[in-house]
């Protein structure tokens, strides 16, 4: 493959935040459109980075966007950056043993989290999170991992994702909590999760919390929906309490039977008038939603029992302004995807139990590998 810079595409950037290498004292928060946006950004970044560069990501790949990570990162720590990489093991798991190299040559700090070796030990759980923060300044979070798949080439989407750039005083509590397990932060509009040794639980009430308070509308994008039975009801609840609730979920997935795990889910939303679209132009990857059009929760947590245990980030911001671009970003996609109707959910009883019995035996087994790995985490 070829690891030029053609490889990603380059917009233009975004006028309101200031330029990376620039102080500044107020707080911003920049919605980011998948790759195609945000790796530019975060490239340059990293190139003006003058003392400090942490990357935490679940997949890392070795070549196209992820040579040019790699190469800005090896910059960097020969120009004296501290530079600190955190991949996981097993999204990673191709590309780790170069990368570990390529970095500790430099002089850059590398961990590989819970390698495959780490299995037997019954460490299963992941570090799921993408996090770029550079000197305590600029932060960039989401649910895009650094693959070429996230940004569009030509006429072909990437997969669809979003990502936030923060920049003020968020970044530099992040920069003194990334190795304090879970942590709540707060600055201005801009609230940060992270999950720590106790899971997502506290980033799974944000949502419920959000959902809860919609007064008109809920727009929710997840990847992989696997909602447990109170978060299904806390939207049915309020789509039968009069609130818009939209859900843009995958029409097709990189992780088998995951979507036959949230058809079986269906018939229930309908019934309730939840309105049910699937994208199809590209892989949805989001972890998004956006509530009465003034609260946007975005992050690489999914809705799913996985995401429990994992190690995650939630980022919610009350900016009027950000909401309102995630929102039509949601529109915009919904706009584009394959509405569900309630007839189309009429397939013949050999079919729906087919269908049901896997989709049910898919999210069992999620439950009670997630309930498995949090038991080992508490030992």
């Amino acid at each position: 493959m070829r690891t030029e810079a053609s490889l990603v595409p380059q917009p233009a950037l975004p006028q309101s935040p200031p330029s990376p290498g620039r102080e500044h004292a107020s707080e911003h928060c920049t919605l980011l459109d998948g790759g195609t946006e945000a790796f530019p950004r975060m490239l340059e970044a990293i190139s003006f980075a003058r003392h400090r560069i942490h990357l935490e990501v679940y997949t890392f790949e070795r070549e196209g966007v992820g040579a040019l990570f790699l190469d800005a990162l090896v910059a960097a720590a020969k120009r004296g950056v501290v530079v600190k990489v955190v991949v996981d093991g097993w999204g990673s798991i191709g590309a780790s043993k170069h990368l570990t190299q390529t970095l500790l040559a430099a002089g850059a700090k590398v961990r590989v989290y819970n390698p495959l070796t780490s299995l037997c030990l019954g460490r299963s759980w992941r570090n799921h999170r993408k996090i770029l923060l550079v000197d305590d300044t600029v932060a960039f979070l989401g649910g895009i991992n650094i693959g070429d798949a996230y940004a569009a080439r030509g006429d072909v989407p990437g997969w669809a994702d979003l990502a936030v750039e923060l920049r003020g005083d968020i970044c530099r509590q992040l920069g003194a909590k990334l190795t304090a397990g879970a942590a709540a932060l707060s600055a201005g509009a801009v609230r940060l999760f992270l999950s720590g040794i106790g899971g997502g639980h506290r980033l799974r009430k944000r949502y419920l919390s959000a959902i809860d308070g919609a007064k008109h509308e809920v727009i929710l994008a997840h990847a992989y929906f696997l909602p447990d039975t109170h978060f299904v009801k806390a939207l049915t609840r309020a789509a039968r309490r009069g609130v818009k609730v939209s859900l843009l979920l995958a029409g097709r997935s990189d992780v088998i039977f995951a979507r036959a795990a949230t058809m079986r889910l269906y018939a229930t939303f309908l019934r309730a008038g939840v309105n049910i679209h699937e994208w199809t132009a590209s892989t949805l990857h989001a972890k998004a939603a956006v509530v009465d059009g003034r609260t946007l929760l975005v992050g690489s947590f999914n809705l799913d029992p996985l995401s429990l245990v994992n190690l995650e980030t939630l980022v919610e911001a009350e900016e009027p302004g950000v909401a309102a671009q995630a929102a039509l970003w949601l529109d915009k996609h919904v706009a584009l995807s394959r509405h569900v109707l309630p007839e189309q959910c009429g397939r013949s009883g050999l079919q729906r139990w087919l269908l049901d019995v896997v989709g049910l035996a898919v999210a069992r087994f999620a439950e009670r590998f997630a309930s498995f790995i949090g038991r080992r985490r508490k030992r």
